[in-house]
């Protein structure tokens, strides 16, 4: 059975019944850090969460120890809810030990204590295993992911996708309203990463103010006004594969204190008009174009230049490299490897 979506985690949370056990599977933090929110939410009342809510972790302490505290009826509250990280650890102990620990936790969710809800976490687990065979037919097992399957393009496709109904969420719990097509254009740009746009909804609607209303223009404003079309300037070295100049922009922006993560949701967003701009009529002035593209009329005049440069099969193979850094990027490198990847990535775009 196919691990349930957040979205659907969150509509039967809405019923208020607590579930006993619940896995959550994935890499994407923000969306593991909203389920913990709402499972608090929903299940321990405000003034007794520090007695009603533990949090453990598998690499620090034993299981026996984290099973003992969910067996303990909860003080002032009449549910506790046990948060229980770094589930992988289970699979890095001896044959022995790690059979014994995943049948005690076996028994546990056979007969779980019904005033706790146990929340396992981990960023990968191997469904070969009998531990995820086991947590598949005792617990609710949840994914922590936007997209599935599927090539790059299309993974990213769907979380962008996906992106948009948490972005105006986000939105609303940061008191404003969030246009649609500002959504799309926050959520595109910065490639459907949840924590990024949870950052940049903070700052808009802080620019919104009394208004309480986030609009297209906005976003254009407040997120992307430099970082988004300081990419134009990689626009020439990239269609004529000048690897040098292109290194040297980079290094550049790097040393400025650009985001890698930040600046890969640009360039793609800058490949992705360069499609557009390829799409549309010839003759078009910069004006003409700025509105077809919705983009300001000196970077549309560029756009158009561009794109008559570069061939639609080089744009749509940048667009996959682009995918391939930005998933290693947020499988979690660090400063110095992100510097690599990005690196790597510009090799790639100029070879």
């Amino acid at each position: 059975m196919a691990a349930a979506t957040h979205e659907q985690f969150m509509a039967k949370l809405a019923k208020g019944k607590p579930v006993p056990a619940i896995a959550l599977i994935g890499e994407e933090r923000y969306l593991r850090e909203m389920c913990r929110q709402k499972l608090v939410e929903a299940y321990v009342p405000e003034g007794a969460r520090q007695w009603g809510v533990s949090r453990f972790s598998l690499a620090e302490v034993k299981l026996d120890r984290i099973l003992r505290q969910a067996e303990t009826l909860p003080m002032l509250s009449p549910c506790q809810v046990v948060f229980v990280q770094d589930l992988e650890a289970l699979e890095e102990l001896g044959d022995e030990a790690r059979e014994e620990t995943v049948e005690r936790l076996q028994e546990y969710l056979e007969r779980p204590a019904p005033f706790t809800v146990l929340v396992l976490e981990a960023e990968k687990l191997d469904q070969r295993t009998k531990l995820a065979k086991m947590l598949e037919k005792n617990a609710l097992v949840v994914s922590m992911e936007l997209a599935g399957g599927g090539d790059e393009d299309k993974r990213r496709a769907a979380a962008i996708e996906a992106a948009m109904p948490i972005a105006l969420e986000m939105a609303r719990d940061a008191g404003v309203s969030l246009d649609e097509d500002a959504a799309e254009e926050l959520v595109t740009i910065l490639n459907g990463e949840l924590a990024g746009i949870r950052t940049e909804i903070a700052k808009l609607a802080t620019y919104a103010g009394a208004r309480k209303r986030v609009t297209l223009e906005d976003v254009d404003a407040v997120v992307v006004s430099e970082q988004r079309y300081s990419v134009w300037q990689l626009a020439d070295m990239l269609a004529a594969r000048d690897r040098q100049r292109a290194m040297v922009f980079l290094d550049s922006l790097l040393r400025e204190g650009e985001d890698p993560i930040g600046l890969l949701g640009a360039l793609a967003w800058m490949y992705r008009k360069l499609i557009e701009a390829q799409e549309a009529p010839a003759g078009l002035n910069g004006w003409q174009a700025a509105s077809r593209l919705r983009m300001r009329p000196q970077a549309a005049e560029v756009a158009l230049r561009t794109a008559r440069k570069m061939p639609r099969e080089q744009l749509l193979a940048g667009l996959h490299v682009l995918c391939e850094a930005d998933s290693r990027l947020k499988g979690g490198a660090k400063e110095m490897q992100g510097r690599a990847v990005v690196e790597f990535m510009l090799a790639r775009l100029t070879a």
